[in-house]
């Protein structure tokens, strides 16, 4: 009885709330008229087209446009829209996901193809908009069930898109259309968005961020006012607490019981929605200023990468989070969801324009060259939908009656991100966050332009060399992100040594740059040793090591101990490797668990997590965490 009091009370405070902020809109005159605000960020992307990037990684995001996203079908991705009959599946989220990732591909690589391809898609989804403004393939009856709004959320985001490229008025008039329908159907007195869908409301309540950007782009107060709504029903009773749960540091696991149901609304672990509702109420702070939104998703985060992010830099199993940093070396179904891992390095690179931490960073690399790069298929024209730490490399089912899957949609948007984070302005300079062979040309302040040439084969070495060349001489900064693995980092520019070089800081240059100028760093890419549970990895720079059975240098799950030194493992590499593998390392190991028949130590070989298993079949069996024989004399139990 109580509850329900509590329940009502709350609905007549919102209902209030919501009217009498959109009655304060219309009488100010600002419904129409006011100017979205959004607070300055710490740092700033820049244009893509500004950007490029070779190499291995550059090689991969090259392939990803023209066998992936090039190659998608736009009448396959229309044709669920123009059918409004769906009571349950997410089809047409496919389309949004596509469009947001051919944008980007279009803004870095433009070409008239690719350009024409996205007007098409703009063009074939606007004529399934219905006169009431829905955008969608639900059925009248069952409208806000399911996967309804989540599918509404990614159509937002891909006509907004759109819009920023085009600046197309009807586009955003169609946009304006989809959210005004959507809040004649969710809002006070009306159907709760956290009581639709599944998982506690968070994949409908996740069209916060699209919300916010609706607001930025129109200045209409309604969506901004919608959008705090939405953010006040995270906390009530029935919500996903969000916030609350956040500030009071309820790991992201634990904070509802176990579901009866897995694929229902009681589970309030699945990872992916989540974080999207964390990237929603990022926007939503960047607005407003409110210091809790900041809080609760910097307090999500740091728990995420304390207990599920593993070593690879992604996490979850059968999607949701489960404490899997501290299991993750168990034998795990459905791991490492792809679309896990594109909105961790999303989540990861908007904090790190809001704050400027360069923790958000080393978490992106971390994923980037391991979990991401290893979903990828060798020619880049598909994603795994799981990605085991060991095991064999496979595609996931077909999806909602399509030859496609939530991952293959959405792993091109995390190549995507990539040319984002690599290079990153700030009032006073420069940040350099990918080490990779690249070239860009960035803007400081307004007052100067600045090429920025990087040649280097990292991470297969450990060096990169970085030329500073303004068009004029100028006085800035020029941030280095020294990574945290890197113990040992040397930093020179012209030849001098800096000093004061921090693992897991960046490093300031600030001195008046002129042409020529160049800056050299040596990253420590001694082999490392990682420790949990009886089981031993081998890590050299960001890249995790594996053993494959293409080596033919013994069973990839036998026992042995890695020979090291205080944690640093010896590592050579190795003259000739399988055909399709990046890069591959020699190193000692003691096998098995009978000392008296042990003949001295072993050559095993081990390749990047990426390579692993990237012939696809049994032929490439891989495994990362290597089991080590327990030593009784050094008491391993006594915890």
């Amino acid at each position: 009885m109580a509850l329900g009091t509590i329940n009502i009370k709350h609905s007549i405070y919102m209902t209030f709330r919501f009217n009498f902020l959109m009655l304060i809109s219309v009488l100010a005159g600002i419904n129409q008229k006011c100017i979205g605000r959004s607070f300055g960020d710490s740092l700033n992307y820049i244009s893509l087209d500004k950007i490029d990037i070779g190499g291995h990684l550059g090689n991969k995001i090259d392939w990803c446009i023209q066998n992936r996203i090039v190659e998608q079908s736009v009448d396959e991705l229309i044709e669920p829209f123009n059918y409004k009959n769906e009571t349950r599946w997410w089809q047409t989220e496919f389309w949004g996901k596509w469009i947001t990732s051919a944008i980007s591909a279009y803004q870095y690589q433009p070409t008239v193809a690719l350009k024409e391809k996205i007007d098409l898609a703009v063009k074939k989804l606007l004529q399934t908009q219905m006169p009431d403004g829905y955008i969608g393939n639900y059925a009248d009856a069952a409208h806000l069930q399911q996967w309804d709004i989540w599918g509404r959320k990614y159509v937002l985001l891909g006509l907004l898109s759109y819009f920023d490229l085009t600046k197309d008025k009807n586009t955003l008039q169609a946009a304006r259309k989809l959210a005004d329908h959507l809040m004649t159907e969710i809002g006070p007195l009306k159907k709760n968005i956290v009581e639709t869908g599944n998982f506690r409301g968070m994949p409908s309540s996740s069209i916060l961020e699209p919300m916010v950007l609706l607001y930025n782009r129109t200045g209409d107060r309604k969506y901004l006012d919608f959008a705090t709504y939405i953010v006040d029903q995270w906390e009530t009773p029935r919500g996903p607490q969000l916030i609350s749960k956040a500030l009071n540091d309820i790991p992201v696991a634990q904070r509802f019981p176990m579901p009866k149901s897995w694929w229902s609304w009681d589970n309030g672990s699945k990872a992916y929605e989540m974080m999207s509702c964390y990237e929603g109420l990022l926007e939503l702070y960047r607005v407003t200023k409110e210091p809790s939104y900041l809080k609760a998703v910097e307090n999500s985060v740091k728990n995420i990468l304390l207990t599920e992010i593993n070593i690879a830099g992604s996490g979850s199993s059968f999607e949701c989070w489960y404490h899997g940093a501290a299991r993750q070396t168990l034998p795990t179904y459905h791991t490492m969801e792809t679309c896990v891992t594109v909105t961790w390095m999303k989540l990861c690179l908007s904090l790190l324009q809001t704050t400027g931490d360069p923790l958000y960073a080393d978490a992106i690399e971390q994923s980037a060259y391991n979990a991401l790069l290893s979903s990828i298929t060798p020619d880049a024209s598909s994603f795994s939908k799981y990605s085991p730490m060991e095991g064999i490399r496979s595609l996931g089912e077909d999806q909602c009656g399509m030859n496609i899957n939530c991952c293959t949609a959405n792993g091109p948007r995390g190549m995507m991100l990539i040319p984002k984070f690599a290079v990153q302005s700030s009032s006073d300079g420069v940040y350099i966050n990918l080490f990779a062979n690249l070239h860009s040309r960035v803007s400081v302040n307004d007052r100067v332009d600045v090429q920025i040439e990087q040649s280097t084969n990292y991470p297969v070495t450990a060096s990169t060399e970085i030329k500073i060349i303004p068009d004029t001489e100028a006085s800035f900064t020029v941030y280095i992100r020294i990574p945290s693995w890197s113990k040992l980092t040397t930093v020179k520019v012209n030849e001098i040594i800096v000093e004061q070089v921090i693992p897991g800081q960046y490093l300031p240059i600030t001195r008046k740059w002129r042409r020529g100028d160049h800056i050299v760093v040596n990253f420590d890419m001694r082999g490392r040793l990682a420790d949990s549970e009886f089981h031993a990895a081998v890590l050299r720079g960001p890249i995790v090591l594996a053993r494959d059975s293409r080596f033919h240098d013994g069973y990839v799950d036998e026992v042995g101990l890695v020979m090291n030194q205080d944690g640093f493992v010896d590592l050579l590499p190795v003259p000739t490797q399988p055909e399709g593998m990046w890069m591959s390392y020699s190193t000692k190991m003691r096998k098995g668990t009978n000392l008296e028949i042990n003949d001295g130590d072993e050559t095993i070989l081990l390749c990047d997590y990426s390579s692993a298993g990237n012939t696809w079949t049994a032929d490439s069996r891989y495994k990362v965490w290597l089991p080590y024989p327990v030593n009784m004399m050094k008491n391993p139990f006594k915890d």
